[in-house]
């Protein structure tokens, strides 16, 4: 039953790092388009090949462009912190003390 508990904390840990690491990445996306950098650098490259995915696939699921602001980060961010706020808590929680 140890092993299994801190198992379960270290997956848990693992999640919610690259859950803030992505996170922040979302903030730089966002503050990208603002300033419209060099699209051939390789950092902006690997930003946009990270983030755009998940945005194309909010703006397809869900109507996210009023007058021309995309809000589809903000979704994405909203989902994050439910991700870290409510879903890994419970999980965590359900899978050391079982399902009950």
């Amino acid at each position: 039953m140890f092993v299994w508990t801190n198992l379960v904390i270290f997956v848990v840990n693992q999640l919610n790092t690259l859950l803030w690491l992505y996170f922040w990445t979302v903030i730089i996306a966002a503050v990208l388009t603002w300033i419209e950098p060099n699209p051939y650098n390789p950092i902006v490259r690997f930003i946009y090949a990270v983030t755009e995915p998940v945005f194309d696939w909010v703006r397809e699921h869900l109507p996210v462009i009023f007058g021309g602001l995309d809000l589809s980060p903000l979704v994405v961010v909203i989902f994050i912190e439910f991700l870290q706020q409510y879903l890994l808590p419970t999980l965590t929680r359900a899978l050391m003390y079982g399902f009950t």
